[in-house]
């Protein structure tokens, strides 16, 4: 019965050293998480801009024929994945990764990972990617975003691939995140639209553009996608923030919960060894 007891105080020992760790990283995920929400909030209306002005070089020339939105004969694919740097934050990178695999089904594709788990994964699956400099995403500036725009860009040029997807995981709430996949190019919206804008005939060449509107398109298509990908990148870093401190409060909440059972079976076992001990005691006086 003591070697009994002694191994459940242990076991609470344990699960209390657990405990300890697992709120201290839910305080610190909390504390991360208000200065990422709001710079995904504040990077949104960026890249929202960006679209509308490539939309209306679109629309204001009658000559309109970039590249970026033709449609693609090129059937491969280019994934950006931005999943996290570390676990211990629930189903947060698996359900991206899930969210990747049915989106990208029977397509033949190559990714451009983001986050070290990202990296992990694809390179256990011998995925080809464009490339791994980017492997951690807790260190991706602004800089870095630009930098791999303009490199998506070069290659779709190059008809490497002949369209680019963005997966990475909407920040929805503190308990809510969904991972989502879109496309970025080609732009065939644009092109939708300015056929459209055609047919009407209520086009207008009301703005010059130096060269000219194509050109201008252009330059601009690598700062929307450099913008939107450091979006998804602010809101990823929000959202397994979100994952982990929701995670790490279900897994004190466990530990408090497991702590209580212990306790009360400890106390049970200390009650019936003491009770033991009256009983040999009460025995043995009645004896003599």
């Amino acid at each position: 019965m003591a070697a009994n007891m002694k191994a459940v105080k242990l076991r609470i020992k344990s699960v209390q050293s657990t405990m300890q760790i697992t709120k201290a990283m839910e305080l610190v995920a909390s504390s991360k998480l208000r200065k990422a929400k709001e710079r995904a909030d504040t990077c949104r209306p960026y890249f929202q801009e960006l679209y509308r002005t490539l939309q209306d070089i679109a629309r204001g020339n009658t000559e309109f024929y970039s590249r970026y939105a033709r449609e693609s004969t090129n059937e491969k694919y280019c994934y950006v994945v931005i999943a996290g740097d570390r676990g211990l934050a629930g189903g947060y990178n698996s359900n991206l990764f899930k969210c990747l695999e049915a989106a990208a089904e029977g397509k033949e594709y190559m990714v451009l990972p983001i986050g070290k788990k990202s990296v992990e994964y694809f390179k256990n699956r011998g995925v080809e990617c464009v490339t791994e400099q980017f492997s951690e995403i807790a260190e991706i500036s602004v800089a870095d975003c630009f930098e791999i725009a303009n490199l998506l860009c070069r290659e779709f040029q190059k008809g490497k691939f002949g369209h680019v997807e963005l997966c990475y995981t909407k920040f929805v709430s503190m308990l809510s995140q969904q991972p989502d996949v879109f496309p970025v190019l080609p732009l065939v919206d644009i092109a939708k639209e300015c056929e459209e804008t055609r047919e009407q005939k209520i086009i207008r060449n009301l703005i010059v553009y130096e060269p000219n509107g194509v050109e201008v398109f252009n330059a601009i298509v690598p700062e929307y996608m450099a913008g939107l990908i450091y979006g998804s990148v602010c809101e990823s870093v929000a959202s397994e923030l979100a994952a982990r401190r929701t995670a790490m409060e279900a897994a004190t909440g466990n530990a408090e919960e497991m702590i209580e059972k212990l306790n009360l079976y400890y106390n049970r076992a200390r009650q019936a060894s003491i009770t033991q001990e009256i009983t040999e005691i009460v025995g043995g006086a009645e004896g003599i």
